[in-house]
């Protein structure tokens, strides 16, 4: 059995064990010398739980017009550029200055146009 897949077994189990824990604790015995009712709850890793790459809703004037796919701590530029390789938002582009543009890390980018 794998490292991963015997990590993985090990967290199913002790989240089964509150819910059918006479089942829990015969599968455990099959891996594991010890008692389910020593091993303690799954510790938490935050680290796991965040994300490299968000999405990023792109407005032409307050209206939602794409999302985009951007790391998380992105700058303007970067989110620029993508926002103008999406089809919908170059549509609403096309033959309009940009006025104004506001950036929200991670959220939003909203491009206001005149014209």
């Amino acid at each position: 059995m794998t490292p991963v897949y015997r990590t993985a077994l090990r967290y199913y189990l002790q989240m089964l064990f509150p819910f059918a824990p006479h089942l829990a604790e015969e599968l455990w015995h099959w891996f594991w010398p010890d008692s389910l009712f020593q091993a303690g709850w799954p510790e938490l890793d935050e680290k796991a739980l965040e994300k490299d790459l968000v999405e990023v809703a792109v407005q032409v004037n307050g209206r939602v017009r794409g999302t985009i796919q951007i790391p998380k701590d992105a700058p303007l530029e970067v989110a620029r550029a993508e926002a103008l390789k999406v089809r919908n938002v170059q549509a609403h582009l096309e033959g309009k200055e940009v006025v104004k543009e506001i950036y929200v890390p991670g959220k939003i980018l909203n491009l206001v146009v005149r014209g």
